[in-house]
């Protein structure tokens, strides 16, 4: 046996090497456990400054400590052996030996016969708390007790066993080439059973060669505004009332947007011949988003005329087109001119958002830029999603699911009207021939009061003007003269069935 020493803090500290014996760091040299794995110690990682020196010894010692305090190397944890971890960091072995050591001595590690270096099985003091949260800020910060904010459907609709059951069957007959990369278009056994589904239902015509399925709406919207920017129509109108996120996809695609605006016939359509470069709408005409009116049917004939005059296109988002209760379904714009619109339809409303299932009908002279740039990176929806979706939809499963949630959604829309009628008759509701929301129009100055309200009420409600048209400065549009009044966005849609009482009657209580 050969004896070496080390000093630490200026004390003689033994360690004894040799052939099967341990160090002072619970390692075992030959013969011990570095032999028998081959000289492989655990992975562990730390940042240490570059370039050795003098400071490493206690940059290792804090960096470990740390990991520890944190809660990184959680207690038992077993640490690499000293050989290891040198050779992992290029430093010398007893710098880590003598680390190990120093925090062995001060209660942060164990180091036994037989066990190795082990983090101790200790109680780490907690981090020091937060400075206290302003109480307003706080209940912002709080998740509600009920979210009645747009974008989702009844999650806890979700047709989990039909579901199943489609995925079973369409995974047992899936092809080979399923498995694989496929077409940038999607699956076509989806782009068939869409093609006569959305004839069907919403009126679109459409070949399934003209289908494109995607990762959900956005990703379609950016990839038509991509392929827009490339062609030089970098100009798109997008409704003076609709989504951020939209807008700024397009904007980081290289389209500027300017705003269309809105009146109770739907947008003005009228007005997109005022910008003499301008090839490019987004609209919600089925049902506009969030003011929840169809667009005219005279502004409908005009945007497509307008479309057609001028070589333009319309972005149509039907992003609940299923969901219309009091007459029949608005058909699709799209049905009108098929070679200046481009239908976007998506199962985040009717099924659930989980799916990141979308597709787009395109007009034949998109097709190749669009397949071109869907080729270029991560575009692609999953494949066998894709198979039971076109499985879900061809069995029928789809259009019971839509006719049951659409009874669901109607008697929630007479519920909330009936409890208006009752509880708060001053307050209008409007927007509700379809759709998952309405909107509930308040006196003058009231919207920025109520929506504080309701979250101290545990309710998360959306004013209207949260959707009012912003540039890329983030600046709202100035409202102009007899435009929308203050009001609410109220998803009705969205909570599950056994909330939705609740959900009433804690909206009931902070309306005027």
């Amino acid at each position: 046996m050969v004896d070496s020493w080390a000093t630490r803090r200026g004390e003689p500290r033994r360690r004894t090497t040799g052939s099967g014996q341990r160090t002072g760091d619970g390692e075992q040299r030959a013969g011990g456990s570095d032999q028998r794995t081959g000289g492989l110690g655990t992975d562990l990682h730390l940042d240490l400054p570059p370039g050795g020196g003098t400071g490493v010894r206690a940059a290792l010692i804090r960096a470990l400590r740390d990991a520890v305090r944190t809660g990184r190397l959680a207690p038992g944890t077993r640490l690499p052996s000293s050989r290891s971890l040198a050779t992992d960091l290029g430093i010398a072995r007893n710098t880590v030996a003598d680390a190990y050591g120093e925090l062995v001595a001060e209660g942060w590690l164990t180091a036994r016969q037989g066990s190795g270096t082990r983090v101790a099985e200790r109680v780490v003091p907690p981090e020091p708390a937060p400075p206290r949260t302003p109480p307003a800020a706080a209940v912002a910060a709080a998740r509600p007790t009920y979210d009645l904010r747009p974008g989702e459907p009844d999650l806890s609709a979700f047709p989990r066993t039909a579901w199943l059951s489609a995925a079973r069957r369409a995974l047992t007959a899936a092809p080979n080439d399923a498995f694989g990369y496929g077409h940038p278009a999607g699956r076509p056994e989806l782009r068939r059973v869409l093609a006569d589904y959305l004839a069907r239902a919403r009126g679109v015509r459409a070949a399934p060669e003209r289908i494109v399925v995607c990762a959900g709406f956005v990703q379609g919207l950016a990839l038509l505004s991509k392929v827009r920017e490339k062609a030089g129509h970098r100009e798109v109108a997008v409704e003076s009332y609709g989504l951020d996120v939209h807008w700024n996809v397009m904007r980081r695609a290289g389209l500027r947007t300017v705003p269309l605006p809105i009146d109770q016939q739907g947008a003005r359509t009228a007005e997109l011949d005022r910008s003499a470069g301008l090839r490019n709408v987004l609209l919600t005409p089925a049902h506009q988003f969030p003011i929840g009116v169809p667009l005219d049917p005279d502004r409908r004939a005009a945007v497509v005329d307008w479309a057609s005059r001028v070589g333009g296109l319309v972005l149509e988002d039907d992003y609940d087109g299923e969901f219309r209760y009091d007459r029949q379904p608005v058909g699709a714009l799209q049905g009108l001119d098929p070679e200046h619109v481009v239908y976007l339809g998506t199962a985040s409303k009717s099924l659930a958002p989980a799916l990141r299932l979308a597709w787009m009908v395109v007009p034949d002279h998109l097709m190749d830029g669009l397949l071109a740039l869907k080729r270029t990176g991560e575009w692609e929806s999953g494949r066998l999603d894709q198979l039971t979706l076109a499985e879900f939809i061809d069995s029928g499963a789809y259009d019971r699911h839509v006719r049951g949630m659409r009874m669901r959604y109607r008697r929630r829309r007479d519920q909330l009207v009936a409890a208006l009628a009752e509880r708060a008759p001053r307050v209008r509701v409007s927007g509700i021939a379809a759709g998952l929301h309405a909107v509930l129009q308040l006196p003058p100055g009231t919207e920025q009061s109520v929506v504080q309200g309701a979250a101290w009420q545990g309710l998360a409600l959306d004013g209207l003007s949260r959707y009012r048209y912003r540039d890329e400065q983030g600046q709202k549009q100035q409202q102009e003269p007899g435009g929308q009044p203050d009001a609410l966005v109220f998803a009705y849609g969205t909570p599950p069935d056994h909330a939705f009482a609740g959900a009433l009657e804690a909206l009931c209580r902070v309306l005027p």
